[in-house]
């Protein structure tokens, strides 16, 4: 199915739409979340890792009601980048929405990953914050929250990987082989 000019509306005003990207990550279109899923089209979203002042990055279990990963660790922040919106907009928004940090300027923007199948189709920039600001975990959006030391991720995601989802142990081994933790 083409995306050129591919306009798949929501049948409600609750409808998340996202915008469908080409190879390029140059917006084609728009449909709902759910339609984009389910073919498979090129999108946008972000992750952020969230550390604290003592090193530890704080990593979310996503919610058992999620349709990709439920219950498995996760980036601090993840989620979609909405029609209209930039990623780094879609950064602030998702880390007021999920962790209740209300920042005003764009974390350090770090890489960014390709669509393809371990992404779920999504181009994703990753951000890092380090912040001793105290974290409001959103329980709507995830199951729960903990801090963990880098020493602790790289063990659950190279020898863990039924608890981790595969979207975060590929941003894990970027960060960690881009030497970002520098």
């Amino acid at each position: 199915m083409s995306v050129h000019k591919l306009n798949i509306y929501a049948d409600s005003d609750s409808a998340e739409i996202l915008p469908i990207v080409d190879e390029n990550d140059t917006v084609v279109g728009r449909g709902r979340r759910d339609i984009v899923h389910r073919f498979g089209f090129r999108h946008r979203a972000i992750h952020a890792l969230v550390f604290n002042y003592s090193g530890e990055i704080f990593l979310q279990k996503r919610g058992l009601h999620k349709d990709n990963d439920p219950g498995l660790w996760d980036s601090s922040v993840a989620g979609h980048v909405d029609y209209g919106e930039s990623y780094d907009d879609c950064c602030i928004r998702e880390m007021a929405e999920e962790i209740g940090i209300h920042i005003t300027q764009v974390p350090s923007k770090l890489f960014k990953l390709g669509a393809g199948k371990v992404t779920g189709m999504e181009f994703s920039w990753v951000y890092r914050l380090i912040t001793n600001d105290l974290l409001k975990p959103n329980y709507l959006e995830m199951e729960r929250g903990e801090w963990y030391s880098v020493t602790m991720v790289d063990y659950m995601t190279q020898n863990k990987h039924s608890l981790v989802s595969d979207t975060f142990r590929e941003v894990w081994k970027h960060y960690r082989v881009g030497g970002y933790d520098k």
